[in-house]
């Protein structure tokens, strides 16, 4: 009678278990690491008019999939600003993913205010952590084997700033895993330009930029063409430009 019971018991576990397989398996497949539908991402109904503008010249769906975004990652978003990137990328990964958004004390205060912590109260934002930390020591030291870094449109602003690029660069490398990567987009100067016009213009040459994340460790793997216009002569500030403003994206990975 006894093992009877047990037998009963037991069919009944497996009978609720095999009828909620089917709820299980979105969490089992985020944690899995699936692709999002990036569309559907930048659509969604309760992202800001504010956002949407910033779209048209930012290309959010094409940068996330460029980036190779997946559920569950764990991503570090260098100078998350306003939390404009920061906001998608924690869409992108979802619940079981994890965001770290790294801000200076200075900039904090003198551009971003209180914009961030408005953004952060949305539901999207609750996987997401605000990290205020110099670009020096951008990391937590409780935080490592990063699946990503993205360093969106302001490596540019880190030239002209007391700011050892070199050390900064050596810290992303190390808090990321192997095979991690690192996804850097910015406002594009002229061959020669260097950093020279990097506070004046707010842009930065291709070239040197690569030389820098190089020098850390990190192995160049793609580029991205979709936010190239070769109409910018290149030679204004990114504000307000009377064409739209060439911007390089470049993905590096640290090696395995």
């Amino acid at each position: 009678m006894l093992g009877l019971s047990f037998c009963r018991i037991g069919g009944v576990l497996m009978s609720f278990m095999f009828a909620l397989a089917p709820a299980l398996t979105p969490a089992f497949a985020q944690q899995a690491g699936q692709t999002p539908d990036y569309e559907a991402i930048v659509a969604a109904p309760d992202r800001s008019d504010a956002d949407r503008q910033t779209d048209q010249r930012r290309q959010p769906a094409k940068m996330l999939a460029f980036a190779g975004v997946r559920t569950g990652m764990k991503v570090l978003d260098m100078e998350a600003n306003a939390g404009y990137s920061t906001e998608l990328i924690a869409r992108a990964v979802g619940p079981t993913g994890v965001i770290y958004a790294q801000d200076p004390a200075s900039i904090i205060e003198r551009f971003v205010k209180d914009k961030f912590d408005t953004r952060a109260q949305k539901p999207a934002m609750k996987n997401v952590v605000h990290v205020i930390r110099d670009f020096d020591d951008p990391i937590p030291p409780d935080v490592a084997n990063l699946d990503m870094i993205t360093f969106f449109f302001a490596y540019h602003d880190v030239t002209y700033m007391p700011v050892d690029r070199a050390k900064m660069n050596q810290k992303m490398f190390a808090a990321l895993k192997p095979g991690g990567y690192l996804v850097i987009a910015d406002h594009s100067a002229k061959p020669g330009d260097g950093t020279n016009v990097s506070k004046t213009l707010h842009r930065i040459e291709e070239s040197v930029l690569r030389q820098e994340i190089e020098a850390a460790g990190f192995k160049f793997v793609a580029e991205g063409d979709f936010l190239h216009h070769p109409e910018d002569p290149r030679d204004v500030p990114v504000f307000k430009p009377a064409v739209p403003v060439d911007e390089f994206v470049l993905k590096f990975q640290k090696p395995v």
